[in-house]
């Protein structure tokens, strides 16, 4: 596969389907290779060292001014570019202070005999569900617990989360590389649609707050001064409803297929749950919930022996980084006992993932806790992939609960 085709291959609606090969065959021109006006970086080295430059800037309203002109059109780009994902210093370091304490490495773990709970609730609601002997662990596990999950955080009714799957199907189609004029549509309407459950939802935590991520927003905002904007409000809340499930709902559905992919694993992992991080940094290793990322050069530079004038676009394909073999030995077997794993899956550097250590630790509980409820857990029929090439993960993986050996 030459380059060409290989580019071709990542930004076509297919992409999904399988990218690792042309990830490998853009990998054999180096770690960095220039095309198309963009650079795309698969080298583990570059990627990290591009995530950490403090000058290598996001995805922001400027750089968006300069690419697409009527932006602003479209609710659910504007709604992003509002949140601290399209944001740099010193609007990002703002915003993200703002949020950071919710999610906290002490409040997280305090939170585990909750996730627990929620996790026993979800396996009861997969056996409740099961038709024929079969029944899809995505519709009933993989969306429903980090849902509930971070609806919690956030102080979303438990009533209202059913809404949510729906709303952020059509919003992330924006977050794509490429998407349609139909897509477009879908999550301009669906951005207006939260934004008004929102300000429903903000009145509600202004006359009767609470220990949640809404209360805690909204007294920013009207507190005044520079500390958050009506529009930075409703984006950074869309923001972290819809990225505090979508990727924990990928990687538990990826980390379930793995997992019954390779059946010796599985029967480990139930065996002994301490194992469940090594387990889910593996996962995050191999099949990335999120396969890419972006930025621009605030100056010229070099990356991977490669010159990168000011202002270039650089594709991080961060699926690729995670099985570069100059970093990771044998790169695309599935090792849990990979020694110094450290995936970029969730980023690095300033715009580091706020929400990792839950996303983790909604893993490390699930996974091990599915496969000792049902320990005969099998593939009932083919599974269906998402058509989104850089959120990755799963529209249906159907199971049976008590296969037949």
């Amino acid at each position: 596969m030459d380059a060409a085709t290989a580019i071709g291959t990542l930004l076509s609606p297919g992409a999904a389907a399988e990218p690792y090969a042309a990830y490998a065959a853009l990998r054999a021109r180096g770690p960095v290779l220039p095309a198309g006006g963009a650079f795309f970086v698969t080298g583990y080295a570059e990627a990290d060292r591009i995530l950490r430059d403090p000058d290598m800037v996001a995805y922001d309203a400027a750089l968006l001014d300069r690419q697409w002109s009527d932006w602003r059109a479209n609710r659910a780009v504007a709604l992003f570019a509002d949140s601290m994902l399209r944001q740099n210093p010193p609007n990002h370091t703002r915003m993200r202070r703002l949020a950071a304490g919710v999610f906290t490495a002490r409040r997280v773990n305090a939170l585990r005999d909750v996730v627990a709970a929620q996790v026993d609730e979800a396996l009861d609601d997969l056996a409740a569900n099961t038709v024929g002997g079969e029944v899809d662990v995505i519709t009933h596990l993989a969306y429903p617990l980090p849902i509930g999950v971070i609806t919690a955080l956030l102080g979303v009714p438990a009533t209202d989360r059913g809404m949510f799957r729906r709303l952020a199907e059509a919003l992330t189609a924006v977050l794509e590389v490429r998407f349609t004029e139909q897509q477009a549509r879908v999550a301009h309407q669906a951005a207006y649609e939260l934004e008004a459950y929102f300000n429903g939802l903000l009145a509600l935590r202004r006359s009767e707050p609470a220990d949640d991520l809404v209360t805690v927003l909204a007294a920013a905002h009207d507190a005044g001064g520079d500390r958050l904007t009506g529009a930075e409000l409703m984006g950074n809340l869309a923001l972290l409803l819809v990225a505090g499930f979508e990727t924990t709902t990928n990687l538990l559905g990826n980390g379930l297929m793995l997992l019954l992919e390779h059946p010796e694993h599985a029967r480990r992992l139930a065996a002994d749950p301490e194992l469940a991080p090594a387990y889910v940094e593996e996962v995050l290793r191999i099949d990335s919930p999120v396969q890419l990322t972006e930025r621009f050069a605030g100056r010229d530079t070099e990356f991977g022996a490669v010159p990168v004038p000011a202002g270039s676009e650089l594709i991080l394909l961060l699926g690729a980084a995670n099985r570069d073999p100059r970093r990771f030995a044998d790169p695309d077997r599935f090792d849990p006992d990979r020694p110094g794993n450290a995936p970029l899956s969730f980023g690095a550097g300033a715009h580091y993932c706020l929400g990792a250590p839950l996303a983790r630790l909604e893993a490390q509980v699930a996974l091990p806790a599915v496969l000792r409820r049902f320990p005969r857990l099998a593939l009932a029929s083919r599974p269906v992939r998402r058509d989104r090439s850089n959120l990755r993960g799963w529209a249906t993986l159907p199971v049976r609960l008590d296969s037949v050996d």
